[in-house]
């Protein structure tokens, strides 16, 4: 493990409870001396107090000695204010980006130890004011010093049509934004050059790509926070000088147009897929192309979507003819090892960066784990998502192994983890809950610091196991509802506060919804187990009327009105596109959740199908046997075993791994994943799988050793053209690896009488070895053991 980038323990904050300072009429005293960013951190605790309370501090270059005061400078700043404050000072933590605040007879000090460090002293001031209309103060024995443990803590900001608010955003909001980052400690952001994996445009676009781009390169310099670009290379065959000059040309002017580029990071797939030798032969001269411009600037690369011979090949140029052009390595989503497992491949020479995904909730390189299927169905891949407890737990996992972090985003939904991860950064020790308090306190109001704080916590909670049995949901949005009703004008306006609502409405709209329709489901199987008495096509007449009259109460109604009327006002707030039609999203999956909030959470779609079936079956022995099988689907038979791998009340024979708390990225733990449509059961909607090389297993015992076994399956997922192989007990192969059956359709094997002789069986499946992609493939829905 590397840990040449950590730095010591790096905190202490010294306040009792004191009496309050009073900075109404407070001087912010910003010495001539400062650098450009630390005049923009001066301005920025002047318009973030204005923001909130209506105070407009004022401003000066030099103290009169006035108090209250707020001197916001380097230590060495400090003696020409006058007022001896070098000698009072406490100590500081030493390094760079650290800061100190201390509040000193009437005198607020906020002491960098650089540059950037100043700019985070401003940052720690803010969130540790207490601010209200007319009215902000400070303990007056407040004193903090700290300087951050990660050299990097940043975030990609794309402004491309891909993402669910940026390519909305205007250049005022932009720099609000990279604010809010700085408050919480992000020293970095990541821009996405004008082509990559998406359209040329967007209707929500307020300036071309390009343009946008230096504005965005423009605002963070102007703070002083590191530039990053994510660059994929796109084009189809770097071998093909022609496409390596072609390339040469475009990225050049790219780089030539922003006015600040620190690093460079391009992905090796996800998207781009060029072989490693080429790959690296391409950026080693795009290295040269960026230090025309910037001459400074480091080059970084990801072996993300490699299959293995190339991940070999990459790590082999690594390691026998190590380029001098290569800054560092990036981990991020679809590299087919783990980051302990990089790190010790990668030479010590070359640094890790994390790119964690913290904006996706399926899918995704860190998923939820166990989501309801219900949720998955609805809010989707993409929907607002406070994962506090989740992204520390992943946090604390992963960081020691790398310098830092630049997370993945696809918009503001996944705003309240870009801000724990921002504040881990800085101090791994700090508490989530003082976080989120911290969140809540500065960006929604003094007042709900705490309620506001637990409110996030119980969204988090709320998608937490079986979501019809989750009595925490209406809980949380009586919570909710009670900020709501006291909530001021501006408070309702507020995206962060319309963001947390609208999940909490959400919420409780599916889960009412799925508990109305799997009453009406219920209902309807029981008409078919009558059918035998009553006649097929009677009892299937009635179990259609009974699915058609799912309904929720008056409540569960106003609140899908209410979540509707959110997305207009998210919309207005913060351009977050909710639905296609009406917002102009890009895709439904790309946090348009309002477009899916009535989405079917019972077996309706696939039931009707079905009933069509016995409608066209030529006699009643036919109707009544496939009626029998909608209604004995999940019977195994006398001495046999069902499981619903994608359901994690229904597993119980799958081998549970290492578990979620310790294997965040599912390495070595099968993951509950979603997929299919159309006319499916939902228990196809939703699988078990392993990732890469890793086999998902089942485990039975207690088998008749005497007996003959047959497994049936269903083989499902989102990966329906990857092949998938089952083997019994290690050695005996049950099928070689075979293409899934579309459509999908439950399909039977014979288990070899020696496979069961001892009383146990084990089956696995893997997908074919060595392949790259996204890992997915070795996914099953169903499977039924039953006895012969």
């Amino acid at each position: 493990m590397a840990r040449r980038n950590l730095r010591p323990a790096l905190f202490f904050l010294l306040a009792t409870s004191a009496a309050a300072l009073d900075l109404k009429n407070a001087v912010v005293v910003a010495p001539p001396g400062l650098t450009g960013p630390e005049k923009k951190a001066a301005a920025m605790l002047v318009d973030e107090i204005a923001r909130r309370t209506r105070i407009r501090l004022t401003v000066a270059e030099t103290w009169s000695g006035a108090r209250p005061a707020i001197l916001v400078c380097r230590e060495s700043g400090l003696g020409a204010l006058g007022g001896n404050f070098a000698a009072r000072l406490i100590p500081a933590v030493a390094g760079a980006e650290g800061y100190r605040i201390q509040v000193t007879d009437g005198v607020v000090l906020v002491v960098g130890n650089d540059a950037r460090g100043t700019l985070f002293g401003v940052g720690g001031l803010l969130r540790r004011l207490r601010m209200e209309r007319d009215a902000v103060d400070t303990p007056d024995d407040l004193a903090v010093a700290t300087a951050p443990k990660y050299a990097l803590r940043g975030h990609q900001l794309g402004y491309r049509p891909k993402t669910n608010s940026y390519d909305g955003w205007s250049v005022p909001v932009w720099e609000q934004y990279m604010r809010d980052l700085a408050v919480f400690g992000a020293n970095s952001v990541e821009l996405i050059p004008p082509r990559s994996d998406d359209d040329a445009d967007s209707p929500h676009f307020p300036l071309p790509p390009m343009q946008m781009m230096v504005e965005m390169s423009r605002l963070a310099d102007s703070y002083g926070l590191d530039v990053w670009i994510w660059y994929p290379a796109m084009d189809k065959d770097y071998s093909d000088p022609k496409t390596v000059e072609a390339a040469l040309e475009e990225w050049g002017d790219v780089f030539r147009q922003l006015p600040r580029i620190d690093a460079v990071f391009v992905p090796g797939g996800d998207p781009g897929h060029t072989e490693p030798k080429y790959l690296l032969a391409l950026l080693e001269k795009e290295t040269e192309v960026l230090h025309r411009y910037h001459p400074k600037a480091q080059m970084w690369v990801s072996p993300q979507s490699f299959d293995q011979a190339w991940m070999d090949q990459f790590l082999g140029i690594l390691r026998n003819q190590p380029p001098a052009w290569l800054s560092g390595v990036v981990y991020g989503p679809q590299v087919r090892m783990s980051l302990p497992q990089l790190r010790a491949a990668v030479p010590a020479r070359y640094p890790i960066r994390h790119y964690p995904d913290i904006t996706h909730s399926r899918s995704a390189q860190y998923p939820v784990p166990d989501w309801d299927v219900a949720y998955a169905l609805t809010e989707g891949r993409e929907s607002i998502n406070p994962r506090p407890v989740d992204e520390a737990n992943i946090f604390h996992l992963m960081q020691p192994y790398t310098i830092g972090f630049l997370a993945y985003s696809e918009g503001c939904n996944d705003d309240v983890n870009k801000m724990v991860w921002s504040s881990l950064g800085w101090d791994p020790d700090a508490n989530v809950a003082d976080i989120l308090r911290d969140y809540s306190r500065y960006f929604i109001g003094e007042r709900y610091a705490e309620s506001f704080a637990q409110g996030l916590l119980a969204l988090e909670r709320d998608w937490r196991g079986p979501l019809a049995k989750n009595e925490g949901v209406p809980t949380t949005l009586s919570q909710f509802q009670a900020m709501e009703r006291g909530a001021s004008p501006q408070m309702r306006a507020n995206w962060r506060f319309q963001q947390a609502l609208y999940r909490a409405y959400y919420d409780a709209t599916t889960r009412a919804r799925l508990i109305a329709e799997t009453e009406t489901e219920a209902k309807a199987m029981a008409e078919l187990r009558n059918a035998k008495a009553t006649g097929a096509l009677a009892a299937v007449t009635r179990a259609e009327e009974a699915l058609g009259r799912a309904s929720t109460d008056e409540a569960a109604a106003g609140w899908r009105a209410r979540v509707f009327e959110l997305a207009e006002a998210l919309f207005q707030s913060i351009r977050m596109q909710l639905s296609v039609p009406r917002y102009q999203a890009i895709s439904v999956d790309r946090g348009a959740n309002l477009d899916t909030i009535d989405a079917p959470l019972n077996d309706r779609v696939w039931l009707r199908q079905r009933f069509a079936a016995v409608r066209q079956a030529a006699d009643e022995a036919e109707r009544l046997k496939i009626v029998d099988e909608i209604v004995n689907w999940t019977d195994p038979g006398p001495g046999g075993f069902y499981d619903d791998l994608g359901d994690p009340s229904m597993q119980p024979h799958l081998v549970a791994g290492l578990g979620y708390e310790k294997d965040p990225a599912f390495w070595a733990s099968p993951l509950v994943g979603f997929g299919g449509g159309g006319a499916q059961r939902i228990s196809w909607r939703t699988h078990a799988e392993g990732l890469f090389e890793n086999p998902l297993r089942v485990r039975y015992q207690g088998l008749d050793r005497n007996a003959q076994y047959k497994v049936r399956v269903v083989y499902a997922g989102d990966s329906a053209s990857m092949k998938i192989r089952l083997v019994a007990n290690g050695a005996v192969e049950i099928h070689p690896p075979m293409a899934k059956p579309q459509p999908v359709k439950p399909i039977e094997f014979d288990i070899p009488k020696q496979a069961t002789e001892k009383g146990e069986l084990e089956l696995s499946w893997t997908r074919e070895p060595g392949l790259g992609g996204n890992g997915r493939g070795a996914q099953v829905s169903e499977i039924w053991l039953i006895k012969k």
